[in-house]
């Protein structure tokens, strides 16, 4: 496995396969929604990250937005994008920045009161050996479950006992079933809280991960990306005070795929690596239990996608209603 942004993160076998395939990759483009002198909203595209972090110079929507205002004459030190929330590279969907600092404190103020709303779609596995979607699962509820974070960084639902429980933090999701398929169920989901890979790490404790995602080890990958896509976002305008809605559907082949179902699915890229990896290592094409000690070996061959997958025992505490 390689690195990224100067040896500081590995580059997973999804990016890997991104860069040879993706015709855009590292050219997405934003598309503008909606602009007036106090925010901009657009819909950014999978692949491109929100804004930049310490050691990538992978382009993002704040950058591309920077770049429009400047191509315009318009951008000054108090015009300019400012961060207000973030979506993970691999999600989709619309996004709001704000063009002044005024902005950006009434609208980050708006964002923890409640008066900002959220809404997603993805598609998630249905869990192992089980048809229709898990029948077990109503069609609508919440999952209220603390999240904490691996070595890694990747958010996962702690066990009773496990040690790190002190610094998890409480995470809500509502979700509504949009459709049940064979292989496959198609979700709409709210935050109550937005905290990282909330929607991601909720899914997979239920023993549904998203179709497409890597960290959370999927079993498919039929969009050759992520399968969430934030597709509504509700807020009031910072200066204003307007009721602000913008909507952008997912694609309509995520619904399609469900309800036919994907009996013969293709093996992720990141499986067979990870099949292919050991096997050239002379290690057992498993992985070891979630409460076993990884030994100092595993930690050097293993790949952080596969130590992040062995904290996420499920809980006791299965909170779903």
């Amino acid at each position: 496995m390689g690195t990224e942004g100067g040896g500081i993160h590995p580059v997973k076998a999804s990016t890997a396969y991104k860069r040879e395939h993706k015709a855009d990759y590292g050219r997405e483009r934003i598309r503008i929604l909606y602009e007036d002198r106090d925010i901009i909203v657009i819909e950014k595209p999978s692949g491109m990250l929100s804004v930049p972090y310490p050691g990538s110079k992978a382009r993002t929507a704040l950058e591309t937005i920077e770049k429009i205002l400047r191509g315009r004459g318009a951008w000054t030190k108090s015009h300019r994008p400012f961060v207000v929330h973030r979506l993970d590279r691999d999600t989709s969907g619309v996004m709001v920045f704000a063009l002044s600092e005024a902005a950006q404190r009434k609208l980050m103020a708006d964002w923890h009161d409640g008066s900002t709303r959220k809404v997603y779609r993805a598609v998630a596995e249905n869990p192992s050996g089980r048809q229709g979607g898990g029948q077990e699962l109503p069609e609508s509820g919440t999952i209220d479950q603390p999240l904490a974070e691996n070595a890694y960084h990747v958010a996962y639902v702690p066990d009773d006992g496990d040690g790190r429980r002190a610094r998890a933090v409480r995470a809500v999701t509502r979700y509504r079933i949009v459709a049940r398929g064979p292989t496959h169920t198609l979700f709409e989901l709210s935050l109550d809280t937005g905290k990282k890979n909330q929607i991601r790490a909720h899914l997979s404790f239920l023993g549904r991960p998203l179709a497409g995602d890597e960290n959370y080890r999927a079993r498919t990958d039929p969009f050759h990306r992520l399968a969430l896509h934030a597709r509504r976002l509700e807020f009031l305008h910072p200066m204003t005070g307007e009721k602000m809605s913008f909507e952008v559907p997912e694609d309509k082949s995520w619904l399609e795929y469900v309800e036919k179902g994907d009996a013969r699915p293709e093996s992720p890229v990141w499986k067979e690596e990870r099949h292919h990896r050991r096997m050239e290592e002379g290690m057992p094409d498993s992985v070891p239990k979630p409460n076993r000690r990884v030994s100092a070996r595993e930690r050097a061959h293993g790949s952080y996608t596969e130590l992040a997958s062995r904290t996420q025992r499920p809980s006791r505490r299965h909170q779903v209603h």
